[in-house]
């Protein structure tokens, strides 16, 4: 027991590590695209398809974040943000990228297509139902990127001359990740493209907090990323793969997986209504362990959207339970269709 819960404790806390790296990548480039992402989406519907599932199928929920701001600005349809939620994995894409990256790829493009074909059987659907898009908001405004620009490198020299404490335990947490994983205590047993890809992000990382001003450091890696998302994956991912090993290991999980893997699916369809990261990563290690299908893991990334429905519920909660309806329908149509064709 107390080998199983240390395995499960070191694999947790390389993959919280690795999820906090990309999503502070994923979002500095973001910041980099300051005042551009918005002109890309304006165009016709096929324009809206393509681009809402392409921000939707990125890494993170700051893609969803983007759509549900083009949609209370009135600058997509209803298709186009219920396809780009259906595109949306949230935080989980960054786990599945670190424990099975080609299938997350797959995972990734199929989800892509699946959002575009949603989004133009929706609108067609949508006149029908009576289901009114969102109108302008004026006053909607998500996120604002003032101040968030990368210094020059004497700037750089600066921060470290006189680093704040949120600088040097970040910048300590991830030279300690690095040679950790030089060593072999956590990440791939062996020198292979994964632990060099893995290695290459953390050095970016590096840099990333290294360069930034205080405001960006402090606001967007450390009070938002940090603190607010770090723990919670990590409670998560630690308590799913603990219960899992162990089970594993004493109650025959695996047979019981696989002889109700119909009911599975619905409780997959089911977990991911739930508008939070954390609960749907449970399919995400169940399918990394090969207990359930890929049906099973495209249903939870369908129906679920990690954080990316919680500023549209606080705007429209009329519109967010008729996406999560439509989320629903597919996510099951799709999942038990693969089912039957035992996928």
């Amino acid at each position: 027991m107390v080998e199983i819960f240390i395995d499960s404790l070191k694999n947790g806390i390389m993959i919280t590590v690795f999820v906090f790296i990309m999503m502070m990548i994923t979002d500095f480039l973001n910041v980099l695209s300051k005042g551009k992402l918005s002109e890309l989406i304006k165009g016709n519907k096929f324009r809206q398809y393509v681009m809402t599932s392409f921000f939707g199928s990125t890494p993170g929920c700051l893609g969803a974040f983007l759509n549900v701001s083009f949609y209370i600005r009135g600058l997509i349809t209803f298709g186009a943000i219920t396809g780009g939620m259906i595109a949306t994995s949230g935080d989980e894409a960054f786990v599945m990228f670190t424990l099975f990256p080609k299938e997350a790829l797959l995972l990734t493009v199929i989800l892509f297509v699946i959002g575009i074909l949603s989004a133009f059987l929706i609108d067609k659907i949508t006149p029908l139902l009576k289901i009114k898009p969102c109108v302008e908001c004026k006053d909607s405004n998500l996120h604002n990127n003032d101040d968030c620009r990368v210094m020059n490198f004497k700037e750089a020299i600066h921060n470290l001359a006189k680093m704040s404490f949120n600088r040097f335990l970040l910048i300590a947490i991830v030279i300690t990740t690095i040679v950790l994983l030089i060593f072999g205590v956590i990440g791939p047993e062996t020198w292979d493209w994964m632990r060099i890809i893995f290695l290459s992000l953390m050095v970016f990382a590096l840099f990333i907090i290294t360069a930034v001003p205080d405001h960006y450091l402090i606001h967007h890696i450390y009070e938002h990323i940090f603190k607010k998302h770090l723990w919670k994956i990590f409670l998560w991912t630690f308590g799913i793969l603990l219960i899992m090993n162990t089970g594993l290991e004493y109650w025959n999980l695996e047979t019981f997986i696989k002889s109700n893997m119909a009911w599975i699916i619905l409780i997959a369809a089911i977990v991911g209504l739930i508008p939070e990261s954390g609960p749907h990563l449970i399919f995400v290690m169940l399918f990394s362990k090969s207990l359930v299908p890929f049906s099973v893991l495209l249903v939870s990334s369908i129906v679920q959207d990690g954080h990316g429905m919680l500023p549209l519920l606080s705007y429209s909660i009329k519109d967010s339970l008729f996406i999560k309806l439509f989320n629903l329908i597919i996510g099951l149509s799709i999942g038990y269709i693969l089912f039957f064709l035992n996928l």
